[in-house]
């Protein structure tokens, strides 16, 4: 059983303390961390082998952005791609034994304002989208066990956020950004793991902004963390959870672990 965790830690030394609570509460063979946060030569390198993961890829910069892949099975093919004309360390890509290709995507916020032309962050999000998209276009990854994760920073349905009228015009749950990410599912013909077990119907969040005074009286998150799985890996779902609870750590992130648990092939 593969049992896989991402999580927007916002700060890998600031919280490598979480890391070992979330390695002690969840179990996983795999973490996926976004916005690391950390040049590679100073990632805590040691402080992850020992907590049981000597098998790393890496791939950030100082303040900003970051992902990392930790795992407790070799990875192989480690390598990142850069989109945009930038290198802004957003996705991180290794191979699982068994010849599972796994992506690690850290999608731009977009800023505030959602129009490409008065806001640069934005048309950098809608110019990411429609690049990966037409990366695994390009390369027919839907017959390839592939798994995407990440945050992709958009909460792509009505369930998906704490009110769909509200946030039809803010930024994560505009209708341009969801037909993008519902194009980028389409590249590979992902499936949703987590909506696999929880049903659309059921609200769901992973986000929660640190600007809520009491965020679980308030309730007002979204759900901006997903995994996906292409076909071949479908029925080998075996199961998936938000840890919702982690929101309440102490210097927690605002985004909160998911896991999802895969068989292993027969």
């Amino acid at each position: 059983m593969l049992t896989l965790v991402t999580w927007n830690i916002n700060s890998v030394r600031l919280r490598i303390d979480l890391v070992k609570r979330l390695i002690g509460e969840l179990k996983p063979d795999v973490l996926c961390l976004q916005e690391t946060k950390t040049p590679d030569e100073f990632f805590p390198r040691e402080a992850v082998e020992a907590l049981g993961f000597p098998h790393m890829m890496v791939h950030g910069m100082k303040g900003y952005n970051g992902v990392a892949i930790l795992s407790k099975r070799a990875l192989t093919k480690a390598r990142s791609e850069g989109w945009c004309d930038k290198e802004d360390c957003r996705h991180g890509i290794a191979e699982l034994p068994g010849g599972i290709e796994l992506h690690n995507v850290y999608i731009p916020a977009g800023g505030d304002i959602p129009d490409p032309v008065e806001n640069v962050k934005f048309a950098h999000k809608l110019r990411f989208l429609d690049e990966v998209t037409g990366w695994f276009q390009g390369r027919k990854r839907s017959t390839k066990p592939t798994i995407l994760v990440g945050d992709l920073n958009i909460a792509p349905l009505e369930t998906d956020v704490w009110s769909h009228k509200q946030l039809l015009d803010v930024v994560s749950h505009t209708p341009v950004e969801v037909a993008k990410l519902n194009a980028l599912q389409k590249s590979a013909k992902f499936v949703d793991a987590v909506r696999h077990f929880i049903p659309p119907e059921q609200k769901l969040y992973t986000w929660w902004s640190y600007r809520n005074r009491d965020w679980a009286a308030s309730d007002r998150g979204r759900r901006l963390d997903h995994i996906w799985v292409t076909p071949v890996l479908q029925d080998r779902l075996f199961g998936a959870a938000v840890h919702k609870s982690a929101r309440d750590w102490e210097r927690g992130s605002d985004h909160v672990p998911v896991l999802v648990r895969i068989r292993d092939a027969d």
